[in-house]
């Protein structure tokens, strides 16, 4: 698939999650760190994707264990929250 059309469906995938606070958490941080990835986080970005959005945001912010297979670098680039916009 071409980078640039496989780029496109993820930000579409990342921002159409069902709840404005997942597409804020998940598509936020596809928009602030994207950019930077390479293939392999490309990948695991498409398959996190896949799972549901109340695991995704529970390991991201620390209420519920992440599972292994989702921990490492990418993960805590999520935890860090600083993409996600907060009005004052």
């Amino acid at each position: 698939m071409d980078p640039e059309i496989r780029l496109k469906r993820l930000r579409f995938r990342a921002w159409h999650r069902g709840t404005r606070e997942a597409d804020l958490m998940i598509g936020g941080f596809f928009d602030a760190h994207s950019a930077q990835w390479d293939a392999s986080e490309l990948d695991w970005f498409e398959a996190l994707l896949e799972e549901q959005d109340v695991d995704i945001m529970g390991w991201a912010i620390g209420s519920i264990a992440c599972p292994p297979e989702w921990g490492g670098p990418m993960m805590e680039r999520m935890r860090a929250l600083t993409y996600v916009p907060v009005a004052r």
